[in-house]
């Protein structure tokens, strides 16, 4: 979470069935099932959060459960307290030590980086 941006909240007594969209950064502590899409900014799974859906994000943090695959523009951030059954994509994954992971990583190039590599083999 950046200063300065607006944060929300979903506590640990709120459930939410359905579909979430968030603008702005979200702290996730409460249930969620369905569907989770945070595409320009910082999603958080909490110690006491609980999901079970499919997350579409630009960074995705996970400190609680999260059962449903994970995507992420930029990063997905496993805390040590994160537990996560389900696929994940993100250019760049951090897995603290003590994360529970059952699931397949795709770890696809950031946009820009194939250019990038390419110019590099056309040098030699």
């Amino acid at each position: 979470m950046t200063a300065g941006r607006t944060v929300s909240t979903i506590g640990d007594s709120i459930v939410i069935k359905g579909e979430l969209i968030a603008n702005e950064d979200l702290v996730l502590e409460g249930r969620v099932e369905g569907k989770i899409t945070s595409n320009r900014n910082v999603l958080t799974v909490g110690e006491h959060g609980r999901v079970e859906a499919t997350i579409v994000g630009n960074t995705v943090v996970v400190a609680g459960k999260v059962r449903g695959d994970i995507t992420a523009a930029e990063k997905i951030d496993f805390r040590d307290t994160g537990s996560v059954e389900g696929d994940i994509a993100a250019p760049v994954v951090v897995m603290a030590p003590g994360v529970r992971f059952l699931g397949g990583i795709d770890m696809p190039q950031p946009q820009g980086a194939e250019r990038t590599a390419a110019r590099g083999r056309d040098r030699r």
